[in-house]
């Protein structure tokens, strides 16, 4: 199977790290080669954390690396296409409309954690194998697989994404096509009650994720979840489940201050933690 993930960000790169641990071979494709050997970068660096904790072995990471295409920005074929490009409905129908065109038998999926799969469907040339491979950050640990489905997506294209996703280690969920399916759904409304409870000085960032680490067993706190997803991409899905559902998800004023001032999370190295590296510090 011929695999092509587009988008060499944080999530196309675990995605695409998944998929060449699992033996198939990948091509990863962003819109300038700066982009995808940026990726490239950041996917190396991944294998090779994975080989230090003994994960797998120096020969498997490299053995990974043979099934990688990163050299050419052309796809040729395609046996599934994976986006993870930005949470733009627009971008994502603009990207995937051509390509259910040029490979009418490829299943395509989109890593969207919140927008409509129907609606990217109509699109499409062949609706029916549209659905979303929603993976979680980051998708070489993360066990769960978000398999959401269409109004179009029809059973033979669910029952393969489902043995794809068991053939990556993943444990798949099956969701309808709603407003921020249902982690998103359910991350997003506690992620927003966070952050008003630092915002009204209830408890410190670490305290309050302390409250649902040790209190609730979540591996992460939802404001160290919502630095290392991005604050803009978390006021952006926050946006519009208010626009789709209602206003439990509006976001707080803190939420749009720290946007505003660029202080997005890991990636800028400050969000509701200062970040050096993988540590995060108050």
């Amino acid at each position: 199977m011929k695999c092509v993930v587009f988008g060499a960000g944080t999530m196309g790169c675990g995605i695409a790290e998944v998929l060449i641990r699992s033996g198939l071979e990948v091509q990863l494709v962003d819109r300038s080669t700066q982009l995808v050997e940026a990726g490239l970068g950041k996917l190396k660096a991944s294998l090779d954390r994975a080989t230090s904790k003994g994960k797998i072995t120096a020969e498997e990471a490299a053995s990974c690396l043979t099934r990688l295409q990163t050299d050419s920005l052309e796809v040729e074929t395609a046996d599934l296409v994976i986006e993870a490009v930005v949470e733009d409905m627009a971008v994502k129908k603009e990207l995937l409309a051509p390509l259910s065109v040029r490979f009418p038998e490829a299943l395509l999926a989109s890593n969207t954690s919140s927008l409509s799969l129907t609606e990217m469907a109509a699109a499409c040339h062949r609706p029916e194998r549209v659905l979303g491979l929603h993976f979680f950050n980051p998708p070489p640990v993360m066990e769960l697989l978000e398999v959401v489905t269409a109004e179009q997506t029809d059973q033979s294209t669910l029952q393969k994404a489902l043995q794809l996703a068991k053939d990556w280690g993943k444990t798949p969920i099956v969701v309808k096509d709603m407003p921020g399916f249902a982690s998103s759904r359910l991350g997003i409304i506690l992620g927003m009650e966070a952050i008003r409870m630092l915002e009204s000085g209830v408890a410190s960032a670490r305290d309050i994720d302390r409250a649902m680490e040790l209190g609730y067993r979540h591996p992460m706190g939802p404001l160290k979840l919502t630095d290392l997803v991005g604050l803009d991409v978390r006021l952006a899905i926050a946006e519009h489940l208010t626009k789709e559902i209602g206003p439990q998800f509006t976001p707080p004023p803190l939420l749009r201050r720290l946007v505003r001032a660029g202080r997005l999370g890991k990636k800028t190295g400050h969000g509701f933690y200062r970040w050096e590296g993988n540590e995060a510090h108050e």
